[in-house]
């Protein structure tokens, strides 16, 4: 038991090492394509690159014994991909907005609408620590949408990076109802399904490619920040189950902040480095939860343990 743990620890970090190169890199890639087009793009290149793995698995005869998506998985399908297009949008447009830096560390606050929307619509069991662990993680969310205390400014970078975690959060839960099924095929169905009705949309709003070079360059992007992270990120829900992957894939935008300050050189202020030391508190108690069964409120419905 404690070794499939540990297995599943390792395959959310390693998930989120991957989707950390995403933010920094996106970044440079901004200014040569609009954002709605490599949203779409990025989950092109995710798609892409796993019917790539599922042709050469098949011409080598290594096809595996994994069950296929079926017409009862359709409604988490459906709203996995909707999902799916506004996230990358939301998220990508934040980064117009604000710094990469500031996004990454937002994205933490993904760790709390999976874990509230698996508690209170999925039933999934949730401990006081990783309780505690997300109330860190929202005061440093909270503090890192205001671009200074004095005028309590709300940044709309910071918005669009939050209204992309709840999006996540929402399709977090619904992959793991998918879970038991194909990983490759739920990352090529959420790829091409998800990147190209980003992209119909990023043209229907008047987006254009700028320059030729940059689809290939994003297309890699997508499927190593993108489908390989996802990939192993559902397999780590199949074992730990959707908010404690949340929690240990929260090391991604501790990664992401470093890779930002390296490329770009942001110097943080001291609010960012004050939300920094919340957000490393509130992901160590997330990291730390066990499952625990506990009551909701009167009036819904009681969490069964995993």
């Amino acid at each position: 038991m404690k070794s499939n743990m540990r297995h599943g620890i390792f395959l959310a970090v390693l998930a989120a090492g991957l989707y950390a190169l995403s933010t920094p890199f996106s970044k440079f890639l901004l200014d040569a394509l609009p954002s709605t087009l490599m949203a779409g793009f990025l989950y092109v290149g995710a798609g892409l690159g796993m019917i790539l793995i599922s042709l050469i698995r098949k011409v080598s005869g290594k096809q595996g014994t994994e069950s296929r998506l079926t017409r009862q998985d359709l409604p988490y399908t459906i709203a996995m991909v909707i999902l799916d297009i506004a996230a990358p949008i939301c998220l990508l447009l934040g980064l117009t907005m604000t710094t990469a830096a500031n996004v990454s560390l937002l994205n933490n606050f993904e760790i709390v609408a999976t874990a509230v929307i698996a508690l209170v619509i999925f039933s999934e069991a949730i401990s006081p620590r990783l309780w505690l662990g997300i109330l860190f993680v929202t005061a440093s969310c909270a503090l890192l949408s205001f671009e200074d205390l004095s005028s309590l400014q709300f940044n709309s970078g910071s918005l669009f990076a939050l209204l992309a975690c709840i999006c996540w959060g929402i399709e977090n839960n619904c992959t793991r109802r998918l879970s038991s099924k194909d990983p490759l095929q739920i990352v090529m169905v959420k790829g091409i399904c998800s990147g190209t009705g980003s992209i119909i949309i990023g043209f229907l709003c008047g987006e254009r490619i700028l320059h030729l070079w940059t689809i290939p360059a994003v297309l890699l992007l997508g499927f190593v920040a993108y489908g390989l992270s996802i990939y192993f990120y559902v397999y780590a829900q199949r074992i730990l189950g959707a908010a404690r992957t949340s929690a240990y894939y929260a090391v991604a935008p501790f990664i992401g902040v470093f890779l930002s300050l390296l490329i770009f050189r942001e110097v943080p202020g001291l609010l960012f480095i004050a939300a920094l030391i919340l957000m490393i508190i509130g992901a160590w108690l997330s990291s730390q939860d066990k499952p625990l069964k506990i009551t909701l409120p009167t009036g819904l419905k009681r969490v069964k343990t995993l």
